[in-house]
């Protein structure tokens, strides 16, 4: 919905042969290839800058390809993320023009042959990008490519997921849903799951997840979100829930402590539940400061859902409280915080904390740590959730959770 955003990522055929094998255990160390370019999609946007600027960070030899509208903003951008860095003009809000325009980006900068033909698939227009993204399928050519995206939309993951068969076909790797909730989340939550697993603790059975932050983009992505029902899962079984409903006061520890969270249908929670095989699983989400939680349960008790689900709509509602939201901002601050919480059948309780003062520079660094997941082969081919073994390999999480806790000020797993 919202907050969501494209990010390709094109490197030499040598990674591609090392994506298509099982990843070896050294698989999280192995570097990735100094020509590889990533494409950034939405990359003058708040989470796509903020991606775009902490590969540069990473990754200096990165070729960053910075995509978006406005030519003088991108320019500019590019310019400061350095000499490795450029900007391309694409226009994601059209579906027809970003196929054709990625055909044009592929053969020109990519150097591909002009009678390549490339593949898009992509299901129905979502918020702000096509849904579906693009995993792109070059017939013939001997470029590799992956492809991640960063959502929070339930249905836009598992429309994304139904390209599975096409993509590893093609010998594409991709990721859906990444980013730092979903995305790092998921990856705390599996490996909750398979420490517990693996110490004989007992049988996982319930998760549950709570996160919070502040900032226009997250009071955006959950307007949105107030328009759908809750789906959480109970004993095995799929419930539907009022949104912003079943409040809890949990504890994100130091710097935060205790703060009110509420249920949002979130893409984490069925993917938990199809992949980890938790029984019982939901998750929620609040903001700061503690009155914008006001204003979300106002909103989902007296305005329609048929207004709620109309995207031009809730932008109008959007942008009428985006300067208010920006002046408290300032002062509040955009902390962001995530809580995941494992009971086990034997009684064990497990947590994974994860706390960052700015939620638009923490994003940046979790979506680039997927980014070089998957340029370093961690990543098979075929469209995967972030908790899937085959979309981040088992012995590349803790790389991946190090580079995306950067800046944290507490970041702990199995407490």
């Amino acid at each position: 919905m919202a907050a969501m955003g494209i990010v390709r990522a094109c490197a030499p055929p040598a990674a591609a042969a090392a994506s298509s094998a099982a990843p070896s255990r050294d698989a999280a160390q192995r570097k990735t290839p100094t020509s590889a370019r990533v494409l950034v999609l939405g990359g003058t946007g708040r989470v796509g800058g903020s991606t775009a600027t902490a590969l540069s960070k990473l990754r200096p030899d990165l070729s960053i390809l910075v995509g978006g509208r406005n030519r003088e903003k991108g320019e500019s951008f590019a310019a400061k993320l350095g000499e490795q860095s450029e900007f391309v003009q694409v226009d994601t809000r059209n579906a027809s023009m970003l196929e054709k325009a990625l055909q044009e980006l592929l053969v020109e900068l990519l150097g591909i042959p002009g009678n390549t033909r490339a593949s898009i698939l992509a299901p129905p227009v979502c918020w702000a990008f096509p849904k579906g993204g693009e995993v792109c399928s070059l017939g013939g050519s001997n470029i590799y490519k992956a492809y991640i995206d960063v959502c929070d939309d339930t249905d836009y993951s598992w429309r994304a997921k139904s390209f599975h068969e096409q993509a590893k076909a093609a010998g594409v790797p991709a990721i859906t849903t990444a980013g730092i909730y979903p995305g790092v989340s998921n990856v705390m939550a599996a490996e909750l799951v398979r420490a517990a697993r693996s110490e004989n603790a007992g049988e996982p059975e319930r998760l549950r997840k709570g996160s919070g932050g502040a900032g226009p983009t997250i009071l955006a992505t959950s307007f949105l979100l107030l328009g759908e029902d809750v789906i959480a899962y109970n004993k095995g079984e799929e419930i539907k829930l009022k949104p912003y409903s079943g409040a809890l006061n949990i504890d994100f520890g130091k710097g935060v402590r205790k703060k009110n969270v509420y249920l949002l249908n979130l893409p984490e929670v069925k993917s938990a539940f199809r992949i980890l095989g938790v029984p019982t699983v939901s998750a929620r989400f609040g903001t700061a400061p503690f009155f914008w939680n006001w204003g979300m349960q106002a909103f989902a008790n007296f305005l329609p859902a048929e207004f709620l689900r109309d995207k031009n709509k809730v932008l109008k509602l959007v942008n009428s409280v985006d300067p208010l939201v920006r002046a408290v901002d300032g002062i509040a601050g955009e902390r962001v915080s995530m809580r995941v919480d494992l009971e086990c059948s034997n009684g064990r309780n497990t947590i994974g904390l994860f706390t960052h003062k700015k939620l638009s520079v923490s994003v940046g660094h979790a979506t680039a740590a997927f980014v070089l997941a998957v340029l370093e082969g961690n990543t098979q081919p075929g469209v995967w959730f972030p908790e899937e073994p085959e979309g981040i390999a088992i012995e590349a999480r803790k790389l991946l959770l190090e580079r995306a806790s950067q800046g944290t000020s507490n970041f702990v797993m199995n407490k």
